[in-house]
C-alpha cells in the first residue's frame, strides 16, 4: 500500500505533463483490490505483488522523466547560488516543474526573483527553466526544517506538492498551496480546465513584502548530473575506474526526516575515501549537499542526480555502466546506502528489488510495517540490511583500507 501511494504520486506528476499509461492505471486497480478479490496469497505471492508495484513504479518514473525532459530539456550541470540578491522574492517548494514554469513566466519583468526550496533545487539544471534571468538561487534545506527556515524568507512561499507542515504564525499569511497539497485556511491557487494557473495573488503578496534588502554571497552547489550529463562523460568515468582513480561509487540517497539517526548519512559521505564518488538524489542529500568533496580527474566527487523520481536516472546510469564493463549491476563497484521516510521512497525500494538489486543498506531503521517473515525473506533473497555506523559499513563495503 505504501508503494502504491508512491506510484500514484509519480503517475499524477507525469499526467500533469501529458504522460499517461492505461496499463499503469489498470494495475493500480488490481493492486488495490488485492486482499478483497477472493484470491488466497501466501508470503511469496504478496512479495511478488509488491515487486510488481516496483515494476510499475519504474514505468511511472519513466513517464515522469519523459514529461520533464520532453518539456524542459535534459538537465545540465549548473551552479546554483545559495545566497540572495537585493530584490523582491518568491520561494517555491515541492516537486512540480510545471507550476514553477508558470510562475516564472508570470513574474517576468516584475522585479521579483524566484528561489527554490527542498526538492525543487534540481530544477535549476533544466534548460527551459534556467533561461529565466530572475530564476536566481536556492534557499533552505529539506522539508522538515520549514518551521525554522520559512519565517526568515522575506517573500511568499508556494507549496507545489506534499511535504507541507502546519504553517506557523510567523509566515502563515505568506504561504500558498497549489495542486494536491493543501492546508485548512491556506489559500490555494487552482488550475483551470487546461491546467493553467493564475499566480497573481502570490505576485501581489511578493510586491507587498520587503524582499531581500541586501546582497549575500554564500557560495553555491552543483546540480544537473542526470543520466544524460553523466553518460555524456561516461568515457572519462570508465577510464577513471579502470585506472583505479575511482575505486567505488556510493548512491547515498532517499528521504530526510527529523528524528535522530540521520546524521549517519552526513558522516558516511564525509568519511568516504577520496577515491570514491557519491551519487545522490532526493531530499536526503540536504544532510551534505553543500560540502566540497573535491574532484577526481576533473569530475566532481558529489553528483546530484536530482529529485526522488530521478532514481530513474540513477538506474539508467547503473545499467549503462554495467553494460560498459560487461557485468551485472550487482557486480559494479557501486553500493546503495538509502534513507526512507514515506511512500515514494518505498516505491523506489520496490523498484530496485524488482530489478534484482542486492546488498542495499537501508536506514535509519527498517520500516516498522515489515513483519519478521518479510524481513527474513528480504534478507535471504536480496541481502537487504540496516545501516550500522559509517565506519563499520565503509569497512564492510571497501575492506580494511576503507578509511585510508
Amino acid at each position: 500500500l505504501f508503494g502504491i501511494r508512491g506510484v500514484a504520486a509519480y503517475a499524477d506528476h507525469a499526467q500533469i505533463l501529458g504522460q499517461r499509461d492505461e496499463g499503469l492505471y489498470a494495475f493500480l486497480h488490481e493492486a488495490l483490490a488485492a486482499g478483497w478479490d477472493g484470491v488466497q496469497r501466501d508470503l511469496g505471492a504478496w512479495v511478488g505483488l509488491s515487486l510488481k508495484v516496483g515494476e510499475y513504479n519504474l514505468k511511472a518514473m519513466e513517464l515522469l522523466d519523459a514529461g520533464n525532459t520532453g518539456t524542459y530539456g535534459h538537465p545540465t550541470p549548473t551552479k546554483v547560488p545559495l545566497g540572495h540578491r537585493r530584490n523582491k522574492c518568491i520561494l517555491v517548494s515541492g516537486h512540480d516543474l510545471k507550476d514553477l514554469h508558470m510562475l516564472l513566466e508570470q513574474t517576468k519583468g516584475k522585479g521579483i526573483d524566484i528561489y527554490t526550496h527542498g526538492e525543487m533545487l534540481p530544477t535549476h539544471g533544466y534548460p527551459e527553466l534556467k533561461k529565466f534571468d530572475h530564476f536566481h538561487g536556492h534557499f533552505g534545506t529539506a522539508w522538515q526544517n520549514q518551521h525554522k527556515e520559512f519565517p526568515t524568507f522575506p517573500g511568499p512561499i508556494v507549496m507545489t506538492t506534499n511535504c507541507i507542515q502546519k504553517p506557523q504564525g510567523a509566515y502563515e499569511k505568506n504561504i500558498f498551496t497549489t495542486g494536491l497539497v493543501g492546508w485548512p485556511g491556506v489559500p490555494s491557487v487552482p488550475a483551470d480546465a487546461r491546467g493553467n494557473k493564475d499566480f497573481s495573488a502570490v505576485i501581489r503578496r511578493a510586491q507587498e513584502m520587503p524582499g531581500f534588502t541586501d546582497d549575500q554571497d554564500k557560495g553555491g552547489v552543483m546540480v544537473g548530473f542526470a543520466r544524460n550529463a553523466v553518460l555524456g562523460v561516461a568515457d572519462k568515468v570508465i577510464e577513471a575506474v579502470k585506472s583505479g582513480a575511482i575505486r567505488h561509487f556510493f548512491l547515498v540517497a532517499g528521504c530526510d526526516g527529523a528524528k535522530p539517526g540521520r546524521n549517519y548519512y552526513t558522516e558516511f559521505v564525509e568519511k568516504a575515501p577520496k577515491d570514491t564518488v557519491i551519487l545522490t538524489l532526493a531530499c536526503g542529500k540536504f544532510r551534505f549537499f553543500d560540502k566540497d568533496l573535491g574532484t577526481i580527474g576533473g569530475l566532481p566527487r558529489l553528483l546530484d542526480i536530482g529529485q526522488c523520481n530521478d532514481a530513474y536516472s540513477a538506474i539508467q546510469i547503473a545499467v549503462a555502466l554495467s553494460k560498459a564493463f560487461g557485468v551485472g549491476v550487482n557486480e559494479l563497484p557501486l553500493s546503495m546506502v538509502l534513507s526512507w521516510y514515506e511512500q515514494k521512497a518505498v516505491a523506489i525500494l520496490l523498484t530496485l528489488l524488482h530489478l534484482g538489486i542486492t546488498n542495499i543498506r537501508l536506514g535509519p531503521t527498517l520500516p516498522a510495517f515489515l513483519t519478521p517473515n518479510v524481513v527474513d525473506f528480504l534478507v535471504q533473497n536480496y541481502n537487504i540490511k540496516p545501516i550500522t555506523t559509517p565506519d563499520q559499513d565503509l569497512e564492510a563495503i571497501l575492506g580494511a583500507q576503507a578509511v585510508a
